[in-house]
């Protein structure tokens, strides 16, 4: 049994959930987010109890991806229904002596210490805003803010001798402490 796949997703109120054959769609005050279920799982809504349960086949309780799907799918559930009523931030930092960051229209220009600023896209259902080293990202959809800020922190990532980088604002770099010249 998946401890998590058995538990009911509750649905606040002013969430709309549609499950149609292989699909899952919720619509919030944040944005519309759906989904494609595995044949695997049985996605059920029950407008009474305000609530979403995820079930699967007796016959396919011993089978261990299809007990990690029933998990999965509950919790891709949860955080759409989360996403479209509080929805998803991540904060991230640009850490050097003249770097920042800047929104142009819908693209975010970084200036990492290269001789060109790197031109970012901002993707559909995000909302980017940078006050020079602080960059905050914005969106309904757990995956596509995690993949941003990902995709951001890759473009110069921290180093461990003087810091300067793209990181997350709660990460922690471990600093080195580098070569001593003399006696």
């Amino acid at each position: 049994m998946s401890r998590i796949g058995k538990k009911p997703v509750s649905i606040p109120s002013g969430v709309k959930v549609a499950v149609k054959s292989d699909s899952l769609s919720v619509e919030g005050p944040k944005g519309t987010l759906s989904m494609s279920v595995r044949p695997e799982v049985n996605v059920e809504v029950d407008a009474d109890a305000k609530e979403v349960r995820c079930t699967i086949d007796e016959k396919d309780q011993s089978i261990r991806e299809v007990r990690a799907y029933w998990g999965l799918t509950r919790a891709l559930i949860n955080n759409m229904i989360e996403g479209v009523t509080k929805g998803y931030e991540k904060t991230m930092e640009v850490v050097g002596v003249g770097w920042g960051a800047q929104v142009q229209g819908n693209q975010l220009k970084l200036q990492v210490g290269y001789a060109q600023p790197v031109l970012m896209e901002i993707p559909a259902g995000l909302s980017v805003t940078a006050e020079k080293q602080i960059v905050k990202i914005n969106g309904a959809d757990k995956q596509a803010v995690g993949q941003f800020a990902a995709a951001m922190r890759a473009k110069r990532k921290p180093e461990p001798y003087n810091g300067k980088g793209v990181k997350y604002a709660d990460e922690v770099i471990r600093r080195k402490q580098g070569k001593q010249f003399g006696s």
